[in-house]
């Protein structure tokens, strides 16, 4: 053989085993990487984790934990972005005001007390301020969160909430944790026999997701694992009405006394709301029950009836009811007041009708509402909230924020009247189908409010306009008298965008017009309920209707309680 011929095949050999040796190569790499992957977890070395119901949320964090004197620290950012949304700094008072649940606490920058549904309580910590950022102690308000804390070597921290369930189980014998459901992947943990952990749940038919006592969240082999125990179950609340709401105003002034509905009972409804409170001209809060408020609501709830009165504002001038939502204090007292009578005669709920407001004083009436409905829920009772139609003036309609208020209240009530009211320089329908309609969709939609909380309020009246030259004038008619104040020979016309007839006729040289309400366009309103699977309906008011209405908005609730089932 030749040189050359040999040098050849040895080239040829060399090229073979680089060939091979490059594979070997890439398959190792390939194995260490897919080992490698099993070897990341959640944790961050150098932070103090965070783990809120079993889950690692160091990341979000916006502001690393603090932990200062064997107390935990959090900011308000990160406060907002995992307890409570809606916390606030009063500026005037230079509270931070919080709510949780069935928690309304106010906490006094850099001051050790912290008010807690009225009532004053002593911390071990203050706020404190660290480049510009705000840190509450959180540990100090665990019973504000209904949470439980733990502080882990300084490394970890535990939040668990006291309304969810949690199992725990203990270990057979000794045990690695892992970071990934594979023995090649990192160990977390190692555990002794005996040890218990948190079970969070099953990954599949070998491996459980768990939490050990060291706060490590990780895996292990499901056969390891033994004595299952449920320390506490998930706390559902159930609702006070399971079925739609059917809701009556029961109205009367503040000059008159409740009325006698001994031996009354309204078809189909399950809570009655009848005008109790207000807000007098001088912010402060009235009531008006006395003797025969005391009786209705007897007969109320031997009728089965839920109580929730009405809170009014119409006897507060805008101005007054400005001051109030400007003022903690004053808010606080107006809560208190709320709070006190509720239990005081024996109530189911409130209805809080605030209207004629600024718009400027939008979010101020928001955050009343977000402190008192933590007070409502205390005691077990519902909070509903009246509001207008999404398009208006500034003082009728713009001064809401149903986004809020919406997720807020156990339930907003569209006040879907009137389209066109006392104020317009035009005649219209009290409550057109294809107004009512709309606004819903607003609801629902750009303002993204669940459904199921909204109650649709109907009109038990219309009005009849009087056109004279350029003077417009209405008068309002109840459903009752609809028929006598129309003259004979009068010609209805159906107007199927509207779901109502309309009449029009001359008068002593006057156009009158109007746009009846009836039971034909009061079952078209009731057919979004089911359309829209909204949460009930409230009716406006009560004496007003003809008494017939009550089957028909009972055969349209009851329709509606199937189609939501």
């Amino acid at each position: 053989m030749s040189k050359k011929s040999k040098k050849v095949n040895v080239s040829k050999k060399e090229n073979v085993k680089r060939i091979i040796i490059i594979f070997i190569l890439l398959i190792i790499v390939t194995i260490v990487l897919n080992i490698a992957k099993n070897y990341k977890n959640d944790e961050i070395s150098d932070k103090i984790n965070l783990i809120i119901n079993n889950n690692n949320v160091t990341a979000r964090l916006k502001n690393d934990l603090v932990i200062e004197n064997n107390i935990t620290y959090i900011s308000i950012e990160d406060i907002k972005n995992f307890f409570d949304k809606y916390i606030s700094l009063d500026e005037e008072t230079n509270k931070i005001i919080t709510t949780y649940n069935k928690k309304t606490a106010a906490l006094e920058k850099e001051d050790d007390t912290i008010t807690i549904n009225g009532a004053k309580k002593h911390i071990y910590a203050t706020t404190i301020t660290t480049d510009n950022t705000t840190y509450i102690p959180i540990s100090e308000m665990q019973d504000v969160y209904d949470m439980e804390l733990k502080n882990i070597d300084n490394t970890i921290v535990t939040i668990d909430s006291l309304d969810r369930k949690q199992e725990k189980a203990y270990v057979k014998k000794k045990t690695s944790i892992k970071a990934k459901t594979s023995q090649l992947s990192k160990t977390v943990d190692k555990l002794e026999k005996g040890s218990w952990v948190i079970y969070i749940s099953d990954i599949d038919k070998k491996w459980s997701k768990i939490r050990t006592e060291n706060g490590k969240i990780g895996y292990i082999k499901k056969d390891k694992l033994t004595n299952f125990v449920t320390i506490r179950e998930d706390m559902e609340e159930e609702k006070q009405i399971a079925e739609k709401v059917n809701l009556v105003w029961d109205y009367y002034s503040e000059y008159a006394k409740a009325p006698e509905r001994t031996g009354t009972e309204i078809q189909g409804i399950n809570v009655i709301s009848p005008s109790f409170f207000y807000i007098d001209e001088q912010g402060k809060f009235q009531e008006n029950v006395g003797t025969e408020g005391e009786k209705y609501i007897e007969w109320a709830h031997s009728k089965g009836y839920k109580v929730w009165p009405m809170v009014s504002n119409a006897n507060s001038k805008i101005d007054m009811t400005s001051k109030i939502l400007n003022d903690y204090n004053l808010r606080q007292d107006i809560i208190e007041n709320i709070v006190k009578v509720c239990v005081k005669y024996n109530l189911d709920g409130i209805n809080v009708d605030f209207e004629n407001m600024y718009k400027e004083d939008k979010d101020k009436y928001s955050q009343f509402i977000i402190e008192l409905v933590p007070r409502i829920k205390e005691i077990g009772l519902v909070t509903s909230v009246d509001v207008t139609a999404p398009d208006g003036s500034d003082t009728w309609s713009l001064c809401f924020d149903r986004n809020v208020i919406g997720d807020v209240a156990d339930y907003i009530i569209f006040m879907a009247y009137d389209e066109y009211g006392t104020s317009s320089n035009k005649a219209g329908t009290t409550a057109g189908y294809n107004w009512v309609e709309t606004s819903l969709k607003k609801f629902i939609e750009n303002e993204e409010i669940n459904s199921e909380k909204i109650i649709l309020g109907v009109p038990f009246y219309t009005r009849l306009w009087t056109e004279k030259g350029e003077e417009l004038t209405s008068k309002a008619v109840n459903m009752k008298d609809i028929d006598e104040t129309i003259p004979e020979n009068v010609e209805k016309q159906w107007n199927d965008d509207l779901k109502q007839y309309y009449i029009e006729y001359n008068e002593k040289g006057s156009t009158k017009k109007m746009w009846i309400e009836d039971e034909e366009s009061i079952k078209a309103k009731l057919e979004l309920i089911s359309k829209y699977n909204l949460g009930g309906v409230a009716c406006w008011e009560k004496d007003r209707e003809k008494e017939n209405i009550w089957n028909l908005i009972y055969e349209m609730i009851n329709k509606s309680n199937n189609d939501s089932v």
